[in-house]
């Protein structure tokens, strides 16, 4: 299952096209493209036993000129990690963590795919992500059973300003990573169904020129999928539609020397296997 918000609504691929959820469950499910994930299991099971997506008018495909929003667009929770690659310690100059550092995004920050994002003054670094979504509550999950609670996979960017990120006595994560758009993503989340590996997925960014940022495997993270929702979720309870950013692999541009910031008129694409290709234009303010 691939699941999009096209025009606000949620829509579900078929074939080359999309049919609009509200539309094929005859009102059973509604248009708002978060609602999925609050009845995930009924949600899941009409879509494997009852959807006829042929039966119903499909919306045109993307390419059409459609507007894309983000296909998560309103969670409760957003968790990120930070330094969960050891490449990445690495070129920030850090130890590898025992233990993941944790920060939030807040909500206002995300934005789709195609959508533009306006640069504020400073310093503008990229972080490509694999994205997890949650479609069950959970608390005290472990290893074993963490799989089960996730609805799907996206792609996401971790937009970082670095220079308000590293301000004042100690770092201002959420804040620096928090600016409109500034949470990029999509185009879909992929249930795992559709994935070969979720453990293990090549993962990227470019800029349009051609010129690769960063790539890396999700197979490289310190901690795991499995293992960021079990230390997550001994602490806090992760809701349905909760995201978690689970960190990006080197190639940030803060840690090149010398170092390379977003400029208008760039063009990011980020890419995760298996689960899509996530393009953002850089604009002045």
């Amino acid at each position: 299952m691939r699941l999009a918000n096209l025009e606000g609504r949620l829509a579900l691929r078929s074939g080359d096209g999309y049919v609009d959820v509200a539309t094929a469950s005859g009102g059973r499910f509604g248009p708002d493209p978060q609602s999925a994930y609050a009845l995930w299991p009924e949600f899941a099971a009409w879509v494997r036993d009852e959807a006829h997506t042929g039966d119903v008018m499909p919306i045109t495909v993307p390419d059409a000129g459609l507007e894309w929003g983000a296909p998560v667009p309103s969670p409760r929770q957003i968790f990120a990690v930070g330094l969960n690659y050891r490449d990445h310690a690495e070129e920030s100059g850090v130890a590898v963590p025992d233990e993941p550092p944790v920060f939030t995004k807040f909500p206002t920050s995300l934005t789709g795919h195609l959508q533009d994002v306006t640069l504020p003054e400073g310093s503008v670094d990229w972080e490509v992500e694999l994205v997890v979504v949650m479609g069950r509550t959970c608390h005290r999950a472990t290893r074993e059973t963490a799989w089960q609670h996730v609805a799907g996979l996206t792609v996401g960017q971790d937009l970082s300003e670095r220079r308000l990120q590293l301000a004042g006595p100690i770092p201002q994560f959420s804040l620096a990573k928090s600016y409109p758009g500034f949470s990029p993503l999509g185009p879909e989340v992929v249930t795992l169904d559709e994935i070969d590996d979720p453990d293990d997925l090549e993962l990227g960014c470019r800029l349009e020129n051609g010129e690769v940022l960063q790539k890396g495997r999700t197979s490289n993270m310190v901690f795991d999928v499995p293992e960021l929702i079990t230390r997550l979720s001994a602490v806090c309870t992760l809701l349905p539609g909760d995201l978690i950013f689970t960190g990006t692999p080197s190639g940030v541009g803060g840690g090149r020397t010398p170092q390379r910031f977003l400029a208008p008129g760039e063009t990011l694409v980020s890419w995760v296997e298996g689960i899509g290709t996530l393009t953002n234009r850089m604009v002045a303010a």
